[in-house]
């Protein structure tokens, strides 16, 4: 999977002279961040990190990630729907892991009271590594499906132009050329469109529900002005403002400071730590709501990994997208080995085949985020300490995926200038629209490329280990 740009990687100048032009160009084209040191605050900005030089994909597992998109967005959407899928395969979860228990009581609250919502809007983000395989051919193996706030489809629209300056500076205009477009803002922007027209109140506004430290701001930004471009009014709310000013009318109708709220696009919500009493009693008021959220939180709970390993049993895709044999078929082509470690003879045969050998697989909690995974010693450690209690059971065990490493520069802000060994996780965004039973919008959105040294096992860009990078597809 070599670049065609092995000859520049080793030319000092040439890469001081490209490295100063590329922040520049990321200056200019808007692939900013806040500072950790005023995160609410745009007075001092940075560029977000990135690569200087594309890197190397290939074409055929490019184009398989995009092929499959459409059958999540609809596998998603199915299990969304299905209560007794999702309350069998969170059954063993929910008895230890407080975080999805509590969600999964307002979604069983939320159907005993009869679901307001109507339209149901879906943002998700499929993510992939380049497994090499015993024989070295690389294959497309799914990391995880993010079915809430699945962030940087703003920051990685606006890559390209840089990593097309960079190549041209280093003499290299046909490759350039060769890259593709990208915008997933436009795409997902589509999609929250799509929902509020269908919700059917012109004056209604789409409420971006946002986390108290906002560095990632401008990524949401390129959303939001292109809600704004098509005149649909946008208001930045967080959990607190919900609980305090948030209120339903009789019809269940969602107001914020008086302004009916059509949409509710959450880019906060997906871990433990963003949520206080108040703000669960501001989820519960969000989720009885009329509104449309992104995600319904029957979604989010979609997105579990319980979930993901569940989906591996034989026959449960064919249970969830009956007569749909294609899509199961390219679904399951993109599967690693999952393995459950629910209390029981095969959680028991899974835990010991992983102590044994700790380097064959990572321990994933239920979390979004990054930054969560075990690995190696750690993983073994673990497993061995809650290998007989139930607390295991809030963990899945995944086959780890091997990719081939590629030389590359990941430029950060403060950070020297160096050479080094990394790895690419390829998301896709994929967006749909649901009208009580029709699926009115089924798309893939664009792309995300994240590249990260081989020495950080776990960790996404908001994580501060991986970059924005752009595919050059070989």
């Amino acid at each position: 999977m070599a670049a065609p740009w092995e000859d520049v990687l080793r030319d000092g100048p040439a890469i001081r002279e490209a490295a100063a032009v590329a922040v520049d160009a990321a200056l200019l084209q808007g692939v900013l961040m806040r500072t950790e040191g005023q995160p609410n605050d745009s007075d001092v900005v940075s560029f977000a990190p990135f690569t200087l030089l594309p890197s190397a994909v290939p074409s055929a597992l490019f184009e398989q990630a995009y092929a499959v998109q459409q059958d999540f967005n609809m596998l998603v959407d199915a299990i969304s729907q299905n209560k007794e899928f999702l309350e069998h395969a969170l059954a063993s979860t929910i008895k230890v892991d407080d975080f999805t228990a509590r969600l999964f009581r307002i979604h069983t609250q939320v159907l005993e009271e009869g679901l307001a919502q109507s339209v149901f809007l879906g943002i998700n983000r499929s993510d992939y590594m380049f497994d090499s395989g015993v024989d070295g051919t690389p294959a497309l193996k799914q990391i995880e499906i993010n079915t809430i706030a699945a962030s940087f489809g703003g920051l990685t629209s606006r890559t390209v132009a840089v990593h097309g300056q960079v190549l041209k500076v280093l003499g290299k205009p046909q490759e350039a050329s060769r890259l593709l477009p990208n915008n997933p803002s436009r795409g997902l922007a589509l999609g929250i469109a799509k929902a509020w027209e269908l919700y059917s109140s012109p004056s209604a506004v789409v409420m971006f529900l946002v986390e108290e430290v906002q560095r990632n701001i401008f990524d949401q930004r390129c959303v939001e002005n292109e809600l704004w471009n098509r005149n649909i009014p946008v208001i930045r709310r967080r959990f607190r403002d919900v609980f305090e000013k948030g209120s339903l009318d009789e019809a269940r109708r969602l107001y914020m400071d008086g302004k009916e709220v059509a949409v509710v696009y959450y880019r906060e919500g997906y871990v433990p730590s963003n949520y206080s009493e108040q703000n669960w009693e501001a989820r519960l008021l969000l989720e009885r709501s009329r509104a449309v959220k992104c995600p319904d939180i029957a979604t989010q709970l979609a997105g579990t990994k319980k979930v993901q390993q569940e989906l591996s049993r034989p026959g449960t895709l064919e249970r969830l997208l009956p007569g749909r044999a294609e899509a199961v078929t390219r679904i399951r082509a993109t599967f690693a080995g999952l393995y459950s470690l629910d209390m029981g003879a095969e959680g028991d045969t899974v835990a010991a085949m992983a102590i044994t050998d700790p380097d064959r697989f990572v321990l994933k909690p239920q979390r979004e985020g990054g930054g969560n995974n075990l690995y190696g010693e750690e993983l073994r450690q673990v497993l061995e300490k809650i290998r007989d209690s139930p607390q295991r059971t809030s963990y899945i065990l995944m086959d780890k995926i091997k990719p081939r490493p590629a030389l590359n520069y990941l430029l950060r802000a403060h950070s020297p200038l160096q050479v080094s060994e990394c790895v690419s996780e390829l998301g896709i965004f994929g967006v749909y629209v649901r009208q009580g039973s029709e699926l009115v919008l089924n798309e893939a959105a664009g792309h995300l490329l994240r590249t990260k040294a081989v020495e950080h096992a776990d960790g996404g860009v908001a994580a501060g280990v991986a970059v924005l990078d752009t595919p050059f597809l070989v």
